[in-house]
C-alpha cells in the first residue's frame, strides 16, 4: 500500500509545474524540521503525541500561507489513502461507484 501511495501522490505532483512542485517540497521541509525549534527533534523524531500538536498547529496556522500548505498536503494524503481501490476495504471506505448520483436523485412526489 506504501508504494501505491507515494505512485499517486507522485504522479499527480508530477502534473504540477515546477514551481508548485518545489513549494511543496520546501512545505515538506518547513513540516519536518519547524517542530525543532520548540522540541529540539524533526517531526518525525516526535512521539504521536507531539506530532499531533503539530499537525493541529499547521492545521489553524493564523497565517493563511502555512494554512494553505498544510490543505494541500492533507489533501495529497487523502488522495493517497482514498485514491487506491484496493484500499478501500481494509479502511471501510465504499463509495458510490456513481458518482454523486444520490445527491442528485428527486425524491419522488
Amino acid at each position: 500500500g506504501r508504494e501505491a501511495f507515494q505512485r499517486l501522490i507522485a504522479g499527480t505532483l508530477s502534473t504540477r509545474p515546477a514551481a508548485v512542485q518545489r513549494q511543496f517540497g520546501l512545505f515538506l521541509g518547513v513540516l519536518r524540521w519547524s517542530p525543532a525549534l520548540r522540541y529540539l527533534r524533526p517531526f518525525d523524531s516526535l512521539d504521536g503525541a507531539r506530532q499531533d500538536a503539530v499537525l493541529r498547529w499547521f492545521q489553524h496556522c493564523p497565517f493563511a500561507l502555512i494554512r494553505s500548505g498544510f490543505w494541500g498536503v492533507r489533501t495529497l494524503v487523502f488522495l493517497g489513502c482514498y485514491g487506491q481501490p484496493e484500499a478501500g476495504a481494509s479502511i471501510a471506505y465504499t463509495p458510490s461507484m456513481d458518482g454523486n448520483a444520490v445527491l442528485h436523485a428527486r425524491s419522488p412526489r
